[in-house]
């Protein structure tokens, strides 16, 4: 009787533990992602002045919560606008290399978050996302 009525206890227990690490969660993940809407295709600083080169990228940007993606459409053009600034400001072995990629991810989401802090008086953005990098030059 006694080991049936612990074992109820420890079962009731890791139930409401379980709730409660599941609320917290829910809680936590109310981010969206917004896509910036057609891809950015931009020329890039080539090595060579003879040719221009080019990057054609997909952005998809992580919002804090679900109710900012009216504000990120709202600001879209400003956005797309920044991203085009961006990569068009890239050297070309920038461009070219994983570790460039990434600094000018970052330098997108700090001119991003800049922007909207401007705009808005507020945290929007939260992350941003290359799902396709494309680019060709010398």
């Amino acid at each position: 009787m006694l080991k049936s009525l612990i074992l109820h206890c420890l079962a009731v227990s890791a139930l409401l533990l379980s709730t409660s690490f599941s609320a917290q969660a829910q809680e936590k993940s109310s981010f969206a992602y917004i896509g910036l809407e057609p891809e950015i295709v931009t020329n890039y600083i080539s090595d060579s002045a003879r040719k221009l080169g080019y990057v054609r990228v997909q952005v998809e940007l992580m919002v804090y919560d679900v109710d900012q993606l009216e504000i990120a459409e709202h600001h879209m053009p400003l956005l797309r606008s920044t991203a085009i600034e961006i990569f068009g400001q890239q050297p070309a072995e920038k461009v070219k290399s994983l570790t460039g990629r990434e600094d000018i991810r970052l330098a997108l989401l700090k001119a991003l978050k800049e922007h909207m802090k401007e705009e808005t008086g507020g945290e929007v953005i939260k992350n941003v996302i290359f799902t396709k990098y494309l680019y060709q030059g010398d």
